[in-house]
């Protein structure tokens, strides 16, 4: 019996974001501490086991409700589900050949749910990874990523961009450039890509995170409005995500320079663009507002109850989990190396 093992980390927005999904530019860390894995054996027939996060069970009425409303109602299930489909499209599509056995499937993830650390991607990644095996069939590396976003944009209907994608499959640190002008198109399955290259993550600043599952709240809730907004022609919206690219290109000179100073400014830079243009969660801006109060910069790892950024020392550290602790927060020091195959 032949038994496939896949993983897909969390991820950590670092500068950028959230201009992913707006034709801008962004570098991304990886979060090895926390992963979705999926695990796929032969089986007399198709099966899709219920993860243990699939709730079914609750104490109280108005504990369904806030697990419905940070969750949705499918859980990881539907990610599962929905990537065979479109992978069984997409090797349609390229006239790659796939064999007749059948397999059980299962997911596992660790990644604290809805805050920003790219857990529902994690999954579908996972996925994708353990059926390309599977089923011995070769998808580029550039182009996993879109595949994967297609399952959510096209199957299920959910706002997104490539960023939280590109950093699962290549992992570490990645610059991504999705500029318009530099975009290229797998024409038969009609997925765009930008410029992915990673980075020499060794170069990185002494980094931290920090998240409170508490104060989480679905993406859509941030990126629906925004969408509405940009495709209205906002101007102080795509003024924004032209700074959002900036910024990138400025961190990336800087981490090439080793300048931790001006990275950290860069980072608060981010978030108050951010600001500027968007109505924020009050707790999230409290978690920001705590660590720098801290003498740490500190800007959202993604959209939901995470927050990223440079922590100098370890007395510093030590103050800002204080801090942070008295707000509910979880704080640590990202592992972004590793052995690719863990």
């Amino acid at each position: 019996m032949q038994i496939i093992r896949t993983h897909a980390f969390a991820r950590a927005g670092l500068i950028g974001n959230p201009s992913d999904g707006y034709n801008g530019k962004t570098i991304s860390i990886i979060v090895r501490d926390f992963a979705a894995r999926v695990t796929l054996y032969d089986w007399p027939k198709i099966e899709i086991v219920w993860s243990q996060d699939e709730h079914s069970q609750f104490d109280s009425v108005q504990e369904l409700v806030r697990d419905v409303r940070l969750h949705g109602y499918y859980g990881g299930i539907r990610l599962v589900k929905s990537t065979i489909k479109r992978f069984v499209d997409y090797c349609e599509r390229k006239r790659l050949p796939l064999h007749q056995r059948t397999f059980s499937i299962r997911y596992e993830s660790n990644i604290p749910r809805q805050v920003g650390l790219a857990g529902s991607s994690a999954i579908i990644v996972a996925t994708l990874r353990a059926l390309i095996e599977f089923y011995g069939v070769d998808i580029p590396p550039e182009i996993q990523p879109s595949l994967a976003l297609d399952v959510e944009r096209h199957e299920l209907g959910i706002s997104a961009g490539l960023q939280d994608r590109v950093i699962q499959v290549y992992e570490g640190a990645v610059y991504m450039d999705f500029d318009k002008s530099r975009e290229r198109v797998d024409p038969e399955f009609n997925l765009a890509y930008g410029v992915y290259e990673p980075l020499d993550a060794t170069k990185l600043p002494p980094l931290y995170l920090s998240y409170s599952a508490d104060v989480g709240e679905p993406t859509y809730v941030v990126h629906n409005p925004l969408r509405a907004r940009y495709e209205a022609g906002d101007a102080d919206v795509h003024a924004a995500m032209r700074r959002f690219a900036e910024l990138t290109e400025e961190f990336r000179q800087a981490l090439a320079a080793a300048d931790v100073s001006e990275m950290s400014r860069l980072l608060d830079a981010n978030f108050d663009t951010r600001r500027s243009i968007m109505k924020l969660n009050a707790d999230h801006v409290a978690m920001i507002e705590a660590a720098r109060s801290t003498g740490c910069s500190a800007k959202f790892a993604g959209s939901g109850g995470a927050i990223v950024g440079v922590c100098p020392d370890d007395a510093t550290f030590a103050k800002l989990k204080r801090r942070l602790g008295e707000l509910g927060c979880n704080v640590i020091r990202p592992t972004i190396l590793g052995d690719r195959s863990r």
